[in-house]
């Protein structure tokens, strides 16, 4: 699948825009056990095109870069704990997505769910998801294909094809 971008200035997607900054900043989050997966073989993909990909891996981690650098996208594995070095290993991914709403411009965000295979678990994990204002939300495990399709309906409809200006 090819992912068709552009900045706001139409400049060339692999040239940096003014001042070195590139552009679009993706939160990445991923909480499975799998070696490859999407948060790996995302950022190979999509850093040529001006998109930097900051990785999370618990939500300590998440909320750091959250309050560090302008999110524009960001990918909440729900699954993620609170603090990878501490025994607590209470998922975080709710809690992220409660900081990433109250920003005062919210990204549109990619929810990425455990599997679960009992429906009430299920229904609830959307529809709290979406009520923290979910994009959309992915079941594990997530092909990167997958996410590409995600990636470029957010691009398309929240950024009307063009990514923001620095």
């Amino acid at each position: 699948m090819k992912l068709e971008l552009r900045r706001h200035d139409d400049s060339p997607a692999r040239q940096p825009a003014a001042g070195g900054a590139r552009g679009l900043n993706m939160l990445l989050s991923y909480a499975g056990w799998r070696e490859s997966n999407f948060a790996q073989q995302l950022p190979p993909l999509l850093n040529p095109l001006g998109i930097d990909c900051f990785h999370a891996g618990s939500g300590v981690e998440a909320t750091r870069v959250i309050s560090e650098k302008k999110i524009h996208i960001a990918v909440v594995d729900l699954g993620m704990p609170m603090d990878e070095a501490s025994s607590n290993r209470q998922p975080a991914g709710p809690r992220v997505l409660q900081v990433l709403r109250r920003l005062e411009q919210p990204p549109p965000t990619i929810v990425v769910r455990p599997h679960e295979p009992a429906r009430r678990t299920n229904g609830r994990i959307l529809s709290e998801a979406l009520r923290e204002g979910a994009f959309t939300v992915l079941e594990r495990p997530v092909g990167v294909e997958s996410m590409l399709e995600v990636l470029q309906k957010v691009v398309r409809r929240h950024y009307l094809n063009h990514w923001p200006a620095a």
